[in-house]
């Protein structure tokens, strides 16, 4: 991947009187406006072979020149880790991420992410913000993830998760049985006392989860899940606030419900289950430059394959349709 950019457009006149910064977003929507204001700051993005402010008007007529150098945007480690690859071509890379794999280094997990074994399938995500990653799964939420591998597709990746056409869905053990499936449609905010955790919070960012049954067991629920939005921790969250919490997650739920009636071999399960469970199982989006309508689906990990048929042996039928 090259790390030189260079472009040229001229300004129509239906967008003089407006300001560089505006008229520049409206011609290179490739790029996100941070990255075109930073551009004008330093003078990489000319007007008439001129630095111009980002404030200053046009009167259209002039001619744009983009001269950019893309700078690495992280001194993270590439590290060899193997990566679950369901589909790759030049724009987009989407992978199958399994449990205990951290997407993005962080403070106590600087190293081992899955954006260090990006790094070093394609040295070249280090010119893009973030690596490409445009939207994350939990540390063990195992599924499907999409990383733009250009400028112009994360800036695509990153409307279509904003406008809500990326379809997104994931399957989940809950605790409790489900009479049917619904809508939750609450704020999540940050916890307003456990600053680690979401909670739903009236003066959070609007969130909905539609969900319905893929098999009840007598005191748990196998469900699909539906992302309107996509708020930090969202289905496990709503699931929750609901009071059907997920299998196995430690943060939202209060306890693991182990109730009367269940076998041994159900008890230990319940009880060993190490991580929520939940799977991002299928992924839908427009190719940014494509503009084809593609989709992946992934089976579920094992894990959550054991968890399910120990389910429906304890409730002694094997039919899980």
């Amino acid at each position: 991947m090259s790390t030189r950019i260079s472009e040229s457009v001229q300004v129509p006149f239906d967008l003089g009187n407006k300001r560089l910064d505006q008229v520049a977003a409206t011609l290179l929507p490739d790029y996100s406006r941070s990255r075109l204001q930073q551009w004008i700051k330093d003078g990489q993005l000319k007007v008439d072979g001129e630095t111009r402010r980002g404030r200053d008007k046009l009167t259209g007529g002039e001619m744009l020149v983009l001269e950019a150098e893309l700078a690495a945007e992280g001194d993270w480690l590439a590290e060899d880790i193997p990566l679950d690859i369901v589909y790759e071509d030049d724009d987009i890379l989407v992978v199958n991420k399994p449990a205990n794999l951290v997407v993005h280094p962080a403070a106590g997990n600087l190293t081992g992410t899955l954006l260090n074994g990006l790094l070093h399938h394609a040295p070249g995500q280090r010119e893009i913000p973030r690596a490409g990653i445009v939207h994350r799964l939990d540390k063990d939420t195992t599924g499907l993830m999409v990383v733009a591998k250009t400028l112009q597709a994360q800036v695509a990746l990153v409307a279509q998760l904003q406008d809500r056409s990326m379809g997104r869905e994931y399957e989940a053990v809950v605790q409790g049985h489900m009479t049917g499936g619904g809508k939750v449609d609450e704020p999540i905010g940050r916890h307003g006392t456990q600053r680690t955790k979401m909670a739903v919070n009236p003066m959070g960012k609007d969130a909905v989860t539609h969900y319905r049954v893929l098999h009840k067991f007598p005191s748990h629920t196998y469900i699909r899940c539906k992302l309107e939005t996509g708020r930090t921790h969202q289905i496990r969250v709503h699931l929750s606030h609901i009071g059907y919490p997920l299998v196995g997650d430690a943060t939202y739920a209060a306890r693991t419900r182990l109730v009367k009636g269940i076998g041994p071999v159900l008890r230990e399960k319940l009880q060993k289950f190490g991580r929520q469970a939940l799977h991002a199982r299928a992924l839908g989006l427009i190719h940014p430059v494509t503009q084809e309508w593609m989709e992946w689906e992934v089976d579920l990990p094992e894990d959550m394959i054991d968890l399910l048929e120990c389910l429906d042996e304890d409730a002694h039928g094997s039919d899980l349709a």
